[in-house]
């Protein structure tokens, strides 16, 4: 099973590059091996469209509006992702959305199965090349969480390749 880690976010806007920070924690974590990929998706792009369609697991971190504390982590995972993305439009630097790629990667006939988001709270979006301390003491919590959801994707390999 291929995974893929997918940041999104900018780093040069305080919290909104959380994703990024995560992903490249994680990357240290892991290594980056045959069965999964960490991918830096920045503001995305239409080019994230291909990645995603070669994976069999898709794991998105990205901040989030959540109406919620700064700092607060929350998985999204199969349907429920895909109906947070559907009922949260909000306006964003990314040039485009994460449910566009999901758009997109539906009319090519593929979705991963296997797909969760992180989203994280900000504190603040604006000009800043460090995290908040509410965003940055969340980064172990958004360690496990992923840790966990990741381990998950490796199960379900191994219980599709047993039946």
């Amino acid at each position: 099973m291929k995974i893929l880690v997918l940041g999104i976010g900018n780093t040069l806007l305080a919290d909104e590059g959380v994703g990024i920070v995560a992903m490249q924690a994680l990357e240290s974590q892991f290594g980056e091996g045959k069965n999964m990929e960490f991918i830096d998706g920045g503001t995305l792009s239409f080019t994230l469209a291909v990645p995603i369609s070669e994976c069999d697991a898709l794991l998105v971190i990205d901040a989030a509006e959540l109406g919620a504390a700064p700092g607060t982590v929350r998985r999204f995972e199969g349907e429920a992702m895909d109906r947070f993305l559907g009922e949260n439009r909000k306006s964003s630097v990314h040039e485009v959305g994460l449910l566009d790629l999901r758009a997109i990667s539906l009319l090519t006939g593929y979705w991963p199965q296997n797909r969760a988001l992180i989203g994280i709270q900000p504190a603040f979006v604006g000009w800043g090349e460090a995290l908040t301390p509410a965003v940055a003491a969340a980064l172990p919590e958004i360690s496990s969480v992923a840790t966990e959801i990741i381990g998950r994707f490796t199960d379900a390999e191994t219980v599709s390749e047993m039946s």
